[in-house]
Parts: C-alpha cells; sequence; structure tokens
C-alpha cells in the first residue's frame, strides 16, 4: 500500500513539475537572459516574450567630414558633407539593407549617422543583427514626449487655447514686442528681411497656408504649391504639409511670419522656410529627430527619396527636446553625430533650453544641451530670465547653457485653428525661433 502511496504521489509530482516547465514557470524569462553585447538591455526587455521593438541600427564605421571646414562657402560644405555621407553609408549599409529587404522588413535609411531605423524588430531579429560585422550597435527607437510644455503650451496642445484665443480677438497695433526687442525692425530698414535665407523648422509642422506663412513657404511659387524638397514628414510620410499639433505652427511664424493685415509676428519675413514633421502629436523619437536633420541637409521628395544638397536649410530651428535619460536619449551619440554632420555644413541648429527652471543643471535635452547647438533660454517683456527657462551648465557637457536668451514670454504668434487665427504662448520654444529669425537676418546682410 505504501509503495503504492509513493508511486501515486510521483506521478503528480512529475506532472506538475511538467505542467510549470511547459508554462514556462520553471525557466528564467526571456527578459532576463543576457542579450548580446551589441544589443541594449531595454531592447531585449522589450522584445521578450514575442515582443516588437522599432530600433536603430548603427552600422560599422563613420567617414572623416573634417576636410568641409577647409572649403571656402556653404554650398561647397553641404555638398561635400552630404556626398560623402550617402557614399559612405551606400557602401557600409549595402548587405544590410538587401537581408533586410529580402525579409521584408520596413526600414528608413539615416545614412546622416549611419543608421537605419528599423520597424517591429522581433528577438530573433535581434539575434541576427547581432551576428553581422557591419552592425555596432542595436537600440531601441523610444518613443517620448518632445515638447516639455508651459501651461500656456499644454492648453494649446489640448485645442483650447483659452489664453491665445483672447490674444487672437485683438487687432495687431504694431510690430510683436519679442521681434522689436531683438531690434529686428532697424536691419529691415537697412534692406535686410532674410531674403536668400532657408530656415528649416523641425517639429510638429506647419500649416503651410496660414496667412502669415504662405508667402513665405519655399514651396508656393504664388499660384501654385509643391510640397516636394520643402516639406517631409517622417511619422507617416503625409503629402501636404500640415501641424496636427499647433506648437510647429507657431514657432514658424516667430521665424517669418507676416500677413497682409499687419500681423508683423517674424523676425526675418523676407527668409524662405521649409519644414519637417519630427514628432505624433508632440512625441518624437531619435528616428524621426534624426531623420528631419538629415531632410535639413539634403531635402528629398514627400516619399523620402532623392535626396538635393542644393535645397539645404542654411538655420534649423529646434523647440524641441529629447531628455538625456531613460526612456530618452540615453545614448550620448544619439544626436550628436547628426547635428555635428550639420555644423560641418555649414547648417545653424539652433535650439529651446528646456522648460524645467528655475534651477542650475536644468539644461537635460538634446539638441538643446550639445555643443553641436546655439541654445536659447528664454526673457519676458521686461527682459527678465522666464521662471520656467532651464538653467546650465548642460547635463551632457557641464558646459555653459544657454548661450544666449531671447523673448519668450506671452509670444503672439501664428495658430494651426485657421489661416488667420493667432495666439500667444509662452516657453523656451518661442524663444528660439527668434534667434533663427535673427541669424536669417544678419546671414542675409
Amino acid at each position: 500500500m505504501m509503495k503504492h502511496v509513493k508511486y501515486v504521489l510521483k506521478c503528480i509530482l512529475f506532472a506538475v513539475c511538467l505542467w510549470l516547465s511547459s508554462s514556462g514557470l520553471m525557466q528564467p524569462t526571456q527578459a532576463a537572459e543576457r542579450p548580446p553585447a551589441k544589443i541594449e538591455q531595454r531592447l531585449w526587455q522589450a522584445t521578450a516574450n514575442n515582443g516588437l521593438s522599432d530600433v536603430i541600427v548603427t552600422a560599422t564605421g563613420y567617414p572623416d567630414l573634417s576636410p568641409a571646414r577647409s572649403l571656402i562657402n556653404k554650398i561647397a560644405k553641404t555638398q561635400f558633407v552630404v556626398e560623402t555621407l550617402i557614399a559612405f553609408a551606400d557602401a557600409a549599409q549595402a548587405n544590410l539593407r538587401k537581408d533586410l529587404q529580402a525579409k521584408g522588413k520596413p526600414f528608413f535609411v539615416l545614412w546622416a549617422s549611419n543608421q537605419i531605423a528599423l520597424k517591429n524588430a522581433t528577438r530573433a531579429d535581434l539575434l541576427a543583427l547581432a551576428a553581422r560585422n557591419d552592425v555596432v550597435r542595436v537600440e531601441v527607437d523610444v518613443k517620448v514626449k518632445g515638447i516639455e510644455v508651459t501651461n500656456d503650451e499644454r492648453r494649446a496642445s489640448n485645442n483650447v487655447m483659452p489664453f491665445a484665443i483672447r490674444l487672437s480677438s485683438l487687432a495687431p497695433s504694431s510690430v510683436e514686442w519679442g521681434v522689436q526687442r531683438v531690434n529686428a525692425p532697424q536691419v529691415w530698414a537697412q534692406g535686410f528681411t532674410g531674403q536668400g535665407i532657408v530656415v528649416a523648422d523641425l517639429d510638429t509642422g506647419a500649416r503651410w497656408d496660414h496667412d502669415a506663412l504662405k508667402p513665405s513657404y519655399r514651396g508656393w511659387d504664388g499660384i501654385t504649391v509643391t510640397h516636394n524638397y520643402n516639406w517631409f514628414d517622417p511619422v507617416a510620410f503625409s503629402t501636404e504639409a500640415f501641424d496636427d499639433h499647433g506648437h510647429g505652427t507657431h514657432t514658424t511664424g516667430t521665424i517669418i511670419g507676416k500677413d497682409s493685415a499687419g500681423n508683423e509676428i517674424g523676425v526675418a519675413p523676407g527668409a524662405k522656410w521649409i519644414a519637417c514633421r519630427n514628432m505624433n502629436v508632440g512625441f518624437g523619437s531619435v528616428s524621426l529627430y534624426s531623420a528631419c536633420f538629415q531632410f535639413a541637409l539634403a531635402p528629398t521628395d514627400v516619399e523620402g527619396n532623392n535626396p538635393d544638397p542644393s535645397k539645404a536649410a542654411d538655420i534649423t530651428s529646434n523647440s524641441w527636446g529629447c531628455a538625456f535619460n531613460e526612456p530618452g536619449c540615453i545614448q550620448p551619440s544619439a544626436l550628436v553625430t547628426v547635428t555635428q554632420a550639420l555644423r560641418e555644413a555649414g547648417i545653424m541648429v539652433v535650439a529651446s533650453a528646456g522648460n524645467s527652471g528655475s534651477s542650475c543643471g536644468t539644461v537635460n535635452n538634446a539638441p538643446g544641451m550639445l555643443s553641436q547647438s546655439f541654445t536659447i533660454g528664454a526673457t519676458d517683456i521686461g527682459n527678465g530670465i522666464a521662471g520656467f527657462s532651464s538653467r546650465g551648465p548642460s547635463l551632457f557637457t557641464a558646459k555653459l547653457k544657454p548661450d544666449v536668451v531671447a523673448p519668450g514670454v506671452n509670444v503672439r504668434s501664428s495658430l494651426r485653428n485657421s489661416p488667420n487665427a493667432y495666439g500667444g504662448l509662452s516657453g523656451t520654444s518661442m524663444a528660439a525661433p527668434h534667434v533663427a529669425g535673427v541669424v536669417a537676418l544678419l546671414w542675409s546682410a
């Protein structure tokens, strides 16, 4: 009888162990396993248990762009940088692209940083990438909030904007205070309004047909509109410029805005603007930010093909931030490489400092915290530093930031609501485009 009981107990124990084994409860989870050296730990965890993740694949090597520094003009610099980067990436990524295409994997080439943005990678994809000699690193392309909002910007993102609506009911009586504060009218009086300069607003997009923006949109010739080489949307590849948030329409207006009704909201109304949508309703990623910097370097058609450095921007205005922590731009080189490429090409990167003030050490977002950018804090109408304006030093470099300050409180500019809507917002997001406009005036002169 005792032997029979022991036999039954052994059978029960075996059955329980078999069930635990099949359920995975006795096995280490995929997430707990140590990833290959090339695979980022959080990416390894994200693809556990059949998970999918968007990733950035960094290919082997990077070209020397320093010869561009000895070239005598911006056109030559840009041409050299773009041709060098594309040729290098085409060679370094040739087999990788071929294999991804054969597997039917959707990807976008970031030749400016010798990377590939790969959609919906599996654990098997990671293992295959880790085994390749032409791959250096694979990281998660995490989606993070790109706009660090003040209260006014929060209302704008909710499309309520009580403050903005109140301001828009007031007829313009003069050039906007911020435009006056940077002395733009004095430069206009000398005949320089930004003519000959192209500014790329890299943001949530822009309502191109707004009364204050349409005349200066490079894609508008006065009769027809052409979005190819003037607009790019790496989020959804839309064929027409638009703004799904409102932030980008406002910042673009501060750079170049002016209509026929006396709304002189822009610092450099004689400049031309192009735009790239690097956020989806305010949420961006390293691949989207990089794709838009790349577009500024060599604009493409609306599908992202046929880059043309002869149509490059002169200045990029960046009123967004990718935090230097989890889950943002945690890798130090996340945006350094691509912004340095723009600098080598003679393209200025203007960036907001962030709205995390007023403590020191709150400049903690890329590109504002990078040495490759010219970083802008915010002031009010009394020339005081705005309480929300982030202070240095840079969390990344420990160097002085911001570089300068500019008007960023109660700034009246264009709104996406309608072609003739105007309203006020506050933030270092509003300060950066003032400086982008100032640079356009100076370079025009």
